[in-house]
């Protein structure tokens, strides 16, 4: 924790929660690069679990995306990439609404809200790009993309399971990677 009582590095003070945290997005974003099905990947319940994770908004939103695009540029950059951004950026900041509020149920049904607005996003840029502009192109485009939803689904809630499973784990037997509870100030 550092002395502001954040789990964000100060300077050279970085807290045991967000080594752990950082790590275990590193790591996530790592898992892109190793052969996988398509869509199989931790991003969007990486760009989640720093949203819901990580105390500093900023970190939140940009340390999972900086991961990211580290790993894009591995594996290569596309036309879509600020769409695809956006969407993992919403992620983000369903998951500080989900900071709060972070039950099994709840998790759950973000993750699906967040593999759905993926879904919906990318593959509306992807028929304004690439298919005519039409009803009959949209359904088209939506069709094929169909295959690749059940992939983003179940990759999506593996690896949400994953990532907020360990933590959750981690927590329990180390209990110095636990977040402090808010303070409270006498009205």
């Amino acid at each position: 924790m550092s002395r502001d009582g954040s789990s964000a590095p100060s300077g050279s003070d970085f807290s045991p929660r967000f080594v752990v945290l950082a790590a275990m997005i590193v790591s996530a974003a790592v898992f892109r690069i190793v052969p996988h099905p398509p869509n199989f990947t931790p991003v969007g319940a990486m760009a989640l679990f720093g949203g819901a994770c990580l105390a500093d908004r900023r970190l939140a939103l940009l340390f999972p995306l900086a991961v990211l695009f580290l790993s894009d540029l591995v594996l290569g950059l596309h036309v879509l990439i600020p769409v695809v951004y956006g969407s993992f950026a919403l992620n983000a900041l369903m998951g500080r609404w989900l900071r709060s509020r972070r039950t099994i149920v709840n998790t759950a049904a973000v993750t699906l809200v967040g593999a759905v607005q993926f879904f919906v996003v990318t593959n509306f840029a992807f028929w304004w790009l690439f298919y005519p502009h039409t009803a009959e192109g949209l359904a088209e485009c939506y069709l094929a993309a169909v295959p690749y939803f059940r992939n983003t689904l179940l990759g999506d809630a593996v690896f949400a399971t994953v990532l907020f499973g360990g933590l959750a784990l981690a927590e329990r037997g180390f209990p110095r990677l636990r977040e402090p509870a808010p303070s409270r100030v006498a009205a």
